[in-house]
């Protein structure tokens, strides 16, 4: 017998299954399209204003520091896990490699200096931006009493649960 036999009809097996399932609910599900099941959804939130609006480059600063941090740790991780062998066993590369990462290490701060210094972290307001560009955030956030409007696919839904639960 085949040892690769198991596990290929344990794919098999779950190729079915998964297919069977996407099948079977695409089938037997309902097929209402209303406008609010067309709508983007956003966590509940119903979507306001442009999709194509522009971000401050703060969003990406920080995206590209994680990155850079999220790496750091993979590669630090790893050479402190070999360097801890090369060191136990006298292998000659644990001093080179020891040096190599101090001069990663120094580069590494030397950019973290430069993103503190710059203000990159910062998550104020920008105040170098000019106000009409930031848009509501110019003039703060602001507090209603009033409730958000409801969709009207959802509205009669709304009042019927409203008007049983008095």
């Amino acid at each position: 017998m085949n040892p690769y036999l198991p596990i290929v009809l344990l794919l098999v097996l779950a190729a079915v299954i998964c297919t069977a399932m996407v099948t079977l609910s695409w089938l037997l599900g309902p097929k209402r399209i209303t406008p609010y099941k067309s709508a983007p959804y956003e966590c509940g939130v119903e979507p306001v204003g442009s999709a194509r609006e522009r971000f401050p480059i703060k969003f990406f600063l920080v995206a590209m520091l994680f990155i850079l941090f999220d790496i750091e740790v993979v590669f630090l991780w790893s050479w402190m896990a070999v360097f801890r062998d090369w060191t136990e066993t006298g292998h000659p590369a644990a001093a080179y490699s020891f040096w190599a990462v101090m001069v990663y290490m120094f580069l590494w701060f030397l950019g973290d200096a430069y993103v503190i210094r710059s203000g990159a972290l910062d998550w104020e307001v920008s105040a170098t931006l000019h106000p009409a560009k930031l848009g509501d955030l110019a003039e703060g956030p602001e507090v209603s009493d009033e409730p958000r409007p409801v969709p009207p696919s959802v509205a009669p839904a709304a009042a019927e649960t409203a008007g049983s639960a008095t």
